[in-house]
């Protein structure tokens, strides 16, 4: 090797410089809230336009008012149309929709409990794999599907009062149809109806999030509980309920607001007195009141406002 030759190799070699991309990937390595800001920009774009947006107008239009004599709506701030909420139809309806939204809410947290535990502490490999399958099965297929099906399960001809007349039963089920307020022609024009779709449709929303608290309960504690001379209902009582608590309100939230704000189960499956959902539809549509529409979309806010705030307070956002 020469000399020229040994003085090229030991010179040392110019570092690279880093492309674009690895300077930016440095960059946003350093500086990781710029990061986040940048990942989380279009969905924040997306909600504060889209969400906030929409909930904004909302908001402006309950302060405007429909004219009775023109028919028009009139642009000008008033706290007429809030006014309005207080005569009695609507006073009913919101009466009416909070009432069955709660029903709704107790029942699927009685019904879901007992399977979400079996889920949880019993089943296993394969029977716990059938069980979530049941369980989100119904969700796979079409919210209509579902609904325009109940009412056919649920017709004066259908499916259920059939299985009542094989067991003789008949009696009971017309004697549920005429209870005064929940009872009527049928199942499928009732509010006993009505509350057993809304039942059935959300019921998954309450399983899930129960079931996502009850693993993670230590089994330790229910064991020690045991060993310490408690009975099954003291332990049920004193140790399981309040650690699975929280599940049970998140299960709710939903439950609660999609009962809260539907408007399709009551227009097929019940009577003709309206739900809050209903009412929003028919002001804005057939009456042209957007106004009034937009202040009875106001009360199902307020209202879930109230419910998760005593949520937050149960440390429900602790279970998702």
């Amino acid at each position: 090797m020469t000399v020229p030759d040994v003085i090229v190799a030991a010179s040392p070699v110019p570092p690279r410089r880093p492309s674009p991309a690895q300077r930016v990937s440095t960059a946003l390595y350093r500086r990781p809230q710029l990061l986040l800001l940048l990942l989380l920009a279009l969905p924040l774009l997306w909600l504060g336009v889209v969400y906030l947006g929409s909930l904004s107008a909302l908001l402006v239009q309950s302060f405007f008012y429909l004219d009775g004599f023109t028919g028009l709506v009139v642009r000008s701030f008033t706290l007429r149309t809030y006014g309005d909420l207080f005569t009695q139809a609507n006073l009913d309806i919101i009466t009416r929709t909070t009432v069955m939204a709660g029903t709704v809410t107790v029942s699927a947290a009685i019904l879901g409990f007992p399977i979400a535990y079996y889920m949880a502490r019993y089943a296993s490999g394969r029977t716990k794999a059938l069980l979530y399958l049941a369980v989100m099965l119904p969700l796979w297929s079409s919210y209509l599907v579902r609904v325009y099906s109940w009412k056919l399960i649920l017709a004066k001809e259908g499916i259920f009062s059939w299985f009542l007349d094989q067991l003789h039963l008949t009696w009971l089920l017309d004697a549920v149809l005429a209870t005064p307020v929940i009872g009527g022609t049928s199942l499928s024009v009732s509010y006993i109806g009505t509350y057993l779709v809304f039942v059935y449709i959300w019921l998954p929303y309450m399983i899930l999030p129960i079931e996502a608290a009850i693993e993670r309960v230590p089994a330790s504690m229910i064991e020690a509980s045991a060993d310490l001379g408690a009975r099954p209902g003291q332990t049920f009582r004193k140790v399981i309920l309040p650690l699975v608590f929280p599940g049970v309100v998140a299960g709710s939230i939903f439950t609660f607001s999609l009962t809260l704000g539907d408007y399709i189960i009551p227009r097929i499956i019940g009577s003709s007195r309206m739900f809050i959902g209903q009412a929003v539809f028919a002001h804005q549509g057939t009456a042209g009141n957007i106004p009034l529409a937009a202040a009875l979309s106001v009360v199902p806010i307020l209202i879930m406002v109230v419910y998760l705030t005593i949520a937050k307070r149960l440390r429900a956002f602790d279970a998702f």
